[in-house]
């Protein structure tokens, strides 16, 4: 469902907000997409700011993004009031799809851009600059329904064999090595996938492949790729088939994973629960990906590290954004509302709101002056 955050009245109903299109990175790309209305703060002003700024932005994304999305929005339009931000928790890949075909103003993506989308966005930012900024950090828990059971310590390979089929029973002997004081039923495990292409399933199968490569050996992607078990559709969709399961596990944004029981994963010779700080870790000992452009700022994370107290299964969420818009009150627009989302306030609100992890004074002062380009087409 699309989330709207309206400035003054209300957003303008879609059949009318459609009529006006989207102004495009470039003039090649005009969209007749839903419209999102986002106004930020520049340079991490408050919410006090007079502002100047009216208009309508549009949206589309990762649906773990969705409840710090929300706290932006209702953040930035209090500041604006003038401002309407409509924002589509569609998934990260038919938010990467809408972004690169110009039906949208940002995009919101669990997994940053891979090679065979990588030109497509370069060409619909042109003539300025495509713009990928890490502005969410988050765990993803892996979160299970066992009666009786609130947490389990499993290690990388058993998740692993869970996942893909090969551990089918809760009292399976791998999982009771690691729980020696926990009572396990013997009771079948029914492990719940994403349905859609997500970045959150990219991410969990690609620290499972690097964590446990040999036990699983599938191809990294934003696609479940075990038939069988169950297939929800997206994040909220997981949680709840999970809930209303029996013996059922799964994996989610950490800030949905409610009262269900969650795992400490082990990272070296301890287990480690999910936390903002142990997400933040992660981050902090991994590497710039390579090959991108001067205002993409995406990461290869270290998925198998050992580091005390890291939590590898996090997802690194990105804003996609261009330097350059066809108009400047879209520009402006754009502009404000990602000052918005990397400012302190910003990161502390959606925070609050969704138990993610405010990215680092200096990861913000490298991907500042992205936000700092961006402007109308000349």
């Amino acid at each position: 469902m699309k989330r709207t955050i309206p400035g003054r009245l209300l957003a303008l109903p879609a059949a009318i907000v459609l009529s006006f299109g989207l102004a495009a990175c470039s003039s090649s790309n005009e969209s007749d997409d839903e419209n999102n209305n986002s106004n930020g703060n520049g340079g991490g002003e408050t919410a006090e700011t007079t502002s100047e700024l009216s208009g309508t932005l549009n949206g589309a994304g990762a649906s773990s993004q969705d409840a710090a999305q929300q706290a932006w929005m209702a953040g930035f339009v209090a500041a604006n009031p003038d401002v309407t931000v409509n924002y589509d928790p569609v998934g990260s890949g038919g938010g990467r799809e809408q972004f690169v075909a110009g039906a949208t103003h940002f995009g919101g993506t669990d997994a940053y851009l891979a090679d065979e989308e990588l030109q497509g966005a370069i060409d619909r930012c042109a003539p300025g600059e495509l713009i990928e900024l890490p502005a969410y950090i988050s765990p993803i828990a892996v979160i299970f329904n066992l009666e009786g059971v609130d947490e389990l310590n499993l290690s990388a390979s058993t998740i692993a064999q869970i996942f893909d089929q090969k551990i089918t029973n809760w009292n399976d002997e791998a999982i009771a090595a690691d729980n020696p004081d926990v009572e396990l039923p013997d009771q079948a495990i029914t492990p719940v996938n994403r349905s859609d292409e997500s970045g959150t399933t990219e991410n969990f199968v690609e620290y499972l492949a690097a964590a446990a490569p040999e036990d699983w050996t599938h191809e990294v992607s934003g696609d479940w790729p075990v038939a069988g078990g169950e297939a929800a559709q997206g994040t909220s969709g997981v949680v709840q088939a999970v809930t209303n399961g029996e013996g059922t596990i799964g994996y989610a944004d950490a800030s949905q994973a409610g009262d269900l029981g969650t795992v400490k994963v082990k990272v070296g010779e301890e287990f480690v629960g999910y936390s903002p700080d142990a997400a933040s870790k992660v981050v902090e000992v991994s590497t710039p990906a390579e090959g991108r452009t001067q205002y993409d700022f995406a990461y290869d994370l270290s998925r198998d590290t050992t580091e005390s107290g890291a939590y590898p299964i996090v997802l690194l969420s990105y804003q996609m954004a261009c330097t350059s818009y066809e108009d400047a009150e879209t520009a402006e627009l754009v502009k404000a509302y990602l000052n918005y989302m990397i400012s302190p306030e910003g990161q502390q609100a959606a925070a609050d709101a969704a138990g993610s992890a405010p990215i680092s004074d200096s990861l913000r002062a490298q991907i500042q002056p992205a936000v700092d380009a961006i402007s109308a087409a000349e």
